[in-house]
Order: C-alpha cells, then structure tokens, then sequence
C-alpha cells in the first residue's frame, strides 16, 4: 500500500519520506531483496524506544503527581510493551504497509506481535528525527497513551518484573534493571536473553522471543531467590 495512505491514519506528513519507508523495512526484507537502497528498521526502532519511554514517563508524571518513581516505571513498562504497542499498530493497519520476507507475513501470534511493536517503535523514531517533539508527542499521547484506562482497569501493570521492582527498592534501596546478554536464532525466530541487575550485580537471566519476554521470565527468576 502506499505510504501516504498511512500518513493520513496517523496525521503526520513525512517531510522526508525515505524515513517512513525505512521505519517499514523489516531486517527480513533484505533478504529477498538486498539491492533495496534503504536500510532495515532497527536503528530507528532504538531511538523510538528511547523518545516513547522519554513520553510516556513525561505524561505519567504530570498525571500522577504524588505516585512514587516505583509504580510510574510499572505504569510505564505496562504502556510500552509490545502487546499495547501491536494493539495500537493493529489500529492504525500498520501490518499494510510492513515490508517483510513472504515467510515473515505467514507469521502469527506472538511473532506477528512483535514484528508490529518494533514497527510502531520505528515509526515513533521517524516522526522525531522528521518533525521532532512537537508531532512525536501529540502522537504517543493519541495513540499509546489512551491505553491507560485499560491498563489500570485490567491490572496488566501487574507482574513479575513489577513485583520484583517493589521488593527490592523496599528491601535493598535499589531499582531493577535489564540488560541484553545476546541474541541467537534466524531473524522469524529470533530468541534474546536478557539478565536483571541490581546494580551491578548480574542476578538471574531469561530468555524468550522478544526481549519483554526475556526480561519477565528474568524476573521470575530473580524472584525465587528474593521472595
């Protein structure tokens, strides 16, 4: 589909429209055509990562004045993970205009998930390197986070990575955080371990198909030991 039938679901125009197309280039899609002049979307998909966190933890402090640090991180983990971010990219069609190998589109469930969560967070690094905060934010705030609602009525801020965050700031002062260890498998089947630290200190790893995964089940792991 053409790519301007998506700036007008999302309200954005593209000053440069190599961006967008880049933010819609999955690594897969190389493969079947390595002469395309545009590269794959992951770089994009980091600096999206950043700019969305930078958003929504802005929003959720403005929103919540007298909530501690401990449950806005909690509150924010449940906003950006990859399940509300493939929500909100199945709202927008974005699955339309993903170019991917033929054997990424037969994909479903999880894996389809999260091939639409890494577009969404590349296409929020395009619209900041294109047009900056001034369109970045009024998107992530139209789009992610009228999730909030759902999320606070349903619990889903609820879990491992949550519970172990409460725990140790009581018990040991500190914030959890995640790191990746590496990455192994074909680009459909991509498999991340992730390590929790406190600190420092390497407490427990996890692995799983997307790296939300890797670090819940790193959580259940360092949970074992501390609860």
């Amino acid at each position: 589909m053409n790519p301007k039938d998506l700036e007008k679901r999302i309200g954005v125009t593209f000053k440069n429209g190599d961006l967008l197309t880049e933010a819609l280039t999955h690594r897969s899609y190389l493969n079947e055509c390595p002469k395309w002049r545009l590269p794959h979307n992951e770089r994009l998909e980091y600096l999206g990562d950043a700019v969305l966190e930078l958003i929504v933890s802005e929003a959720l402090y403005g929103k919540f004045p007298k909530q501690p640090e401990g449950r806005l991180t909690v509150l924010r983990a449940a906003l950006v993970n990859y399940q509300i971010l493939a929500k909100v990219a199945e709202a927008m069609a974005l699955d339309d205009f993903i170019l991917m190998s033929r054997g990424e589109k037969k994909d479903t469930g999880r894996a389809r998930e999260v091939i639409l969560a890494n577009a969404m967070e590349a296409l929020i690094g395009a619209i900041y390197l294109d047009q900056g905060m001034k369109k970045t934010k009024p998107f992530v705030e139209k789009f992610v986070m009228k999730h909030l609602d759902e999320v606070l009525k349903t619990g889903s801020y609820k879990d491992a990575k949550s519970e172990l965050q409460e725990i140790i700031q009581e018990k040991l002062k500190v914030t959890p955080t995640y790191r990746m260890l590496g990455e192994s498998g074909p680009a459909h089947q991509r498999v991340f371990r992730m390590g929790v630290y406190f600190g420092e200190k390497l407490i427990a790893e996890g692995a799983g198909a997307a790296k939300q995964d890797a670090e819940l089940e790193a959580a259940r792991n360092a949970l074992k030991k501390y609860k």
